[in-house]
C-alpha cells in the first residue's frame, strides 16, 4: 500500500502480495499545477502545428518503445498491481496495440467540404467542417488498468494534436509513469506529454484549471462528480468512464457451460476489480441451483496466490485497506438476507478467496447500488423476462451487461431493454473490442472511448465558410 513520509513528500508503492517496496516517487503539490499547466500550454501550440504525419510516427515510435519492454513493464504491473503476470502481459500488448491504431487513424483521418447549392442564395458558396485539438488534456487514470486505460486516453488526445498532462493513481503509478518516459524518450517536443503524482487534490486543481480544456477521467462515481464539478465553471469537457454493478442474465434454455465459463472470466479478471465486471448474475428460476453449483465449483476453485507464478488464477487485490473493505460489504449483503454459499469472508492481507452469494429477494444493496470491487459474485433468482429486466434496471449504475439464452431474438429484445452503454449476448459483458464505442449511462458514465471514437472525443468542429467560389 502507497505510504507519504510528509517531511520529504514521497511515495513509497508496495507490492500488495508480499508487502515489499517496489519503488518510490516525489509527489507533487497543487501548487506545481500551473507550472504544469503553462509547460502543457506552450507545448500544445508547438504540438499542433505538425502535421499529421509527423505526429503518427512519433506515435509508432513510441509504441515500439513500450513494446521492446513489454516484460520489465508487465512485471512492473504485477508488482505494484497485483493482477497475475499472464494479465499484465496482455494489457501491455493491449497498449502497444492502440498506440499503433491510433497512430494510423490520425493519419487515415479526413475533413469534409460540401458544396452548398442545396440552399437558395448559397449556390455559389463552399463549406469546409475542420476538426481541431482542443488543447491541454488532463488524463485520470485508476489502478485497475494503469496501462491499457492511458492509451486510450493519451493516445488519441496526443494523436489529435493536445498536449496531455497524466495523472496516474497513487496506489499504481510505476507503470504509467515508466510508459510515459518511454513516450517522451522517442522524441515527443518537452511539454506535450507530462506526469504528474498526487491525489484527488491534484486532480482536482487540474479540473478546476482554466486553461485545461479537458478531463478524461476513470474511475468511482464519486471521483467523477468530483472533477466534473470542479471543471463546470469554466465548461471544460469532462469525459467519465465509472463505476458499475453489471448484469448477466441467464435464461432456462441458455448453454450454461459458457454461461459459467463467461461468468467466471468476467469476474476474476483483475482480481475482480473491473468496473464492467458481471457483478450481479440473475438467472431464471428453473435452472437457478445448477447455475450456482456450478459457479460454487468453478469459481471457488480459482487458485489464488502469488501472481508471479503461471499458475495463479486470483491474485491480491490493491491493498489490505481494499480486501477489508470487500470483507465488510460482504458481511453488510449477509446481514441484509444474501446467503453466503461460497469463501469465507474473510481477508489474509490483500487477499480475498472468491465469493457466491445468493440474494433470493434481490433486495439487498449488492442487488441493487453496492459495487464490491473484488470476486464476489451476487445470483439473484427470477421468473419471467419482466423480471429480469427490472432488477437489471434497477441499479443507478449502467456500463454494461450481458443477456445469455438459446432463443436469440429473446435475448436481442432483453439487451435493447437493458439500461446500459454495451450488452452482450450470450458473453460476458466484459466483452470489449477495439472499435467499442465503452462507455456507460446513468451514473455509469457520459462519454465513449474506442477506435472509432476517441480522436472525435479530442477535438472541436470549426466551420471554415467560402463565399462565391463555387463560380461558374
Amino acid at each position: 500500500m502507497p505510504e507519504l513520509t510528509d517531511t520529504a513528500r514521497v511515495l513509497v508503492v508496495r507490492n500488495p502480495a508480499t508487502g515489499e517496496s517496489v519503488g518510490e516517487l516525489v509527489l507533487n503539490t497543487v501548487q506545481d499545477v500551473d507550472r504544469v499547466v503553462e509547460a502543457a500550454s506552450v507545448a500544445q501550440q508547438v504540438w499542433s502545428r505538425e502535421p499529421r504525419h509527423v505526429r503518427s510516427a512519433l506515435l509508432l515510435k513510441g509504441a515500439r518503445e513500450i513494446h521492446a519492454h513489454r516484460e520489465e513493464l508487465a512485471v512492473l504491473l504485477t508488482s505494484e498491481n497485483g493482477k497475475p503476470l499472464d494479465q499484465a502481459r496482455a494489457e501491455v500488448d493491449t497498449t502497444v496495440r492502440l498506440y499503433r491504431s491510433f497512430a494510423e487513424r490520425m493519419l487515415a483521418w479526413h475533413e469534409d467540404a460540401r458544396f452548398l447549392d442545396a440552399q437558395v442564395g448559397l449556390e455559389h458558396d463552399v463549406e469546409i467542417t475542420h476538426h481541431e485539438p482542443l488543447g491541454v488534456v488532463v488524463t485520470i487514470v485508476p489502478f485497475n488498468f494503469p496501462s491499457e486505460l492511458q492509451a486510450w486516453k493519451v493516445a488519441p488526445a496526443l494523436a489529435a494534436g493536445n498536449s496531455v498532462i497524466v495523472k496516474p493513481s497513487s496506489s499504481a503509478p510505476l507503470t504509467v509513469t515508466r510508459e510515459i518516459e518511454l513516450l517522451v524518450g522517442a522524441g515527443l517536443p518537452e511539454g506535450v506529454l507530462q506526469v504528474v503524482q498526487g491525489d484527488s487534490r491534484i486532480g482536482s486543481a487540474l479540473a478546476a484549471h482554466p486553461r485545461v480544456a479537458a478531463v478524461s477521467l476513470t474511475g468511482s462515481t464519486e471521483a467523477g462528480i468530483n472533477v466534473a464539478t470542479a471543471g463546470a465553471k469554466t465548461l471544460k469537457r469532462v469525459f467519465l468512464e465509472l463505476g458499475g454493478n453489471d448484469a448477466l442474465i441467464v435464461f432456462a434454455d441458455s448453454d450454461l457451460d459458457r454461461v459459467v465459463r463467461e461468468a467466471v472470466f468476467g469476474r476474476s479478471l483483475a482480481n475482480g476489480q473491473v468496473c464492467a465486471a458481471n457483478k450481479r448474475i440473475l438467472v431464471q428460476r428453473a435452472v437457478g441451483d445448477e447455475v450456482v453449483g456450478r459457479l460454487i465449483e468453478r469459481f471457488g476453485s480459482l487458485r489464488v496466490g502469488d501472481p508471479m507464478q503461471p499458475e495463479t488464477e486470483i491474485g491480491p487485490l490493491i491493498n489490505r485497506s481494499a480486501a477489508d473493505r470487500v470483507v465488510q460489504e460482504v458481511r453488510h449483503s449477509i446481514a441484509q438476507g444474501a446467503r453466503l454459499t461460497c469463501g469465507d469472508a474473510v481477508t489474509d492481507g490483500a487477499f480475498v478467496r472468491p465469493v457466491v452469494l445468493v440474494d433470493e429477494k434481490g433486495t439487498a444493496d449488492v442487488s441493487r447500488d453496492l459495487e464490491i470491487f473484488g470476486p464476489v459474485l451476487d445470483v439473484i433468482p427470477f421468473d419471467t423476462q419482466e423480471d429480469a429486466i427490472r432488477i437489471a434496471n434497477q441499479s443507478v449504475y449502467g456500463l454494461s451487461g450481458a443477456v445469455f439464452s438459446g432463443d436469440f431474438s429473446r435475448a436481442f429484445r432483453v439487451a435493447l431493454s437493458l439500461h446500459a452503454g454495451h450488452v452482450t449476448v450470450n458473453g460476458t459483458g466484459l466483452y470489449r473490442s477495439d472499435e467499442c464505442a465503452w462507455g456507460g449511462v446513468k451514473l455509469s458514465g457520459n462519454s465513449r472511448e474506442g477506435l472509432s471514437t476517441g480522436l472525435e472525443e479530442y477535438m472541436q468542429v470549426k466551420t471554415l465558410t467560402l463565399r462565391n467560389v463555387a463560380t461558374m
